[in-house]
């Protein structure tokens, strides 16, 4: 089973809109070792990252982060190291369109 490192997304979301950010290929799992959010705007904004596993509709337990906070013009990284299964979704909110989300980490085939 060969395993490749890469980023595994890379998302700049509408304003308020639920977005996919990764969905684990098919027969394929993954471990996502750290998702950081940018945010290149002069005022704070918030953001929400939630697993969806087998790209289930979103709900409450799905969420990893619920309305967290990133100051102006600066970076949060969070290191989770979440495993994922095919077809498993992460999907990233934020409050602005100046939010940033990258994530990275492996494939294993």
């Amino acid at each position: 089973m060969p395993t490749v490192y890469k980023v595994l997304g890379q998302s700049n979301p509408a304003a308020t809109t639920n977005t996919t950010l990764y969905t684990v290929p098919s027969a394929t799992s993954a471990v996502v070792s750290t998702i950081t959010i940018c945010n290149q705007a002069s005022s704070a904004a918030t953001y929400r990252i939630a697993i969806r596993p087998a790209g289930a509709s979103i709900a409450a337990q799905h969420y990893v982060v619920y309305g967290a906070t990133v100051a102006a013009s600066d970076t949060t990284a969070l290191t989770l190291g979440v495993t994922l299964a095919t077809t498993d979704v992460i999907t990233v909110y934020a409050s602005t369109a100046t939010l940033s989300f990258n994530a990275y980490g492996s494939e294993i085939s």
